[in-house]
Parts: structure tokens; sequence; C-alpha cells
């Protein structure tokens, strides 16, 4: 049973795979932002914001910031939940999205993190404000009491 630090996660199933372990025989730290990356990304596309929309509206987002602690490692072969959260939304121009990543096999949670994106212009790259549909599109997690 995985215990989640937030209720109702979106939750990306992933395989550690070879090409994520270094040289020290577990996975890479780059790697575990490369899984986060897609996570966010996971959620966005079940969200109904997928790079369609993106490109329609001429917005998206782009990480400002991305804070991460590394709890313990993660070996080859093993599965894990990477779960995510909408922890805050400004409702102008940036968010931020909590992240948790636990091994399925032992509920350990691997890495907590959150990264901080900013709306900008497809087209230019310049910060812009949100359209309704991120306004709308990306819900806060409702925080149990």
């Amino acid at each position: 049973m995985i215990e989640w630090d937030l209720p109702t996660p979106h939750i990306l199933s992933w395989m550690v795979e070879p090409e994520a372990i270094d040289e020290l025989g577990h996975a890479n730290n780059a790697a575990y932002i490369r899984w986060l990356e897609q996570v966010a990304w996971s959620h966005t596309e079940a969200l109904g914001l997928g790079l369609d929309v993106y490109r329609q509206l001429n917005r998206c987002f782009v990480a400002r910031r991305t804070e991460v602690e590394y709890l313990a490692p993660a070996f080859e072969g093993e599965r894990l939940q990477l779960g995510t959260w909408i922890v805050e939304n400004d409702r102008r121009i940036s968010m931020v999205r909590q992240y948790q990543v636990v091994r399925e096999q032992d509920g350990v949670t691997l890495l907590r993190g959150n990264t901080r994106w900013v709306c900008v212009a497809m087209d230019s790259g310049k910060p812009r404000r949100m359209p309704h549909e991120f306004i709308d599109g990306y819900p806060l997690t409702q925080k149990e009491s």
C-alpha cells in the first residue's frame, strides 16, 4: 500500500530502465528529472491539455525552478509509481507541481520534489498570462483536513 503525501495523485507507473543506471549502479539523478517531466506531461494530457491545445492557445508551461530531495536509490528493473499534484496556481503566470516517487515493491518514497512552471507564449518564449483553459484546467489538489 502506497502512502501518498496528498490525496488523489495523478500516477504514472514506471520501470527503471538500464539507460537510467549510472556508474554507481543506481538510477542517476538526471533520470529522476526526466521521470518527473514524464509524469507532469502525462497529467497534462489526462487533463485534456495536450500539445494540440497548447499550440492552439500559443501557450505552454516551462520549468522555472525544480527542487528535489533524493531519499533512496532506485535500481534497474524496479517498478516505480510517480505521483504528481498541482499545489499552487496563481491564476496569472505560474503554478507549482509537487511530485513523489515511490518504489512499488516496498512502498518506500525515493524522491519528493516540486517544480514551478511559468506560462509562456510558444512563439516567443516570453512569459504571458494564463488563458482561462489553464486557469480552469489545472485544478489545485484539495488537501485533507
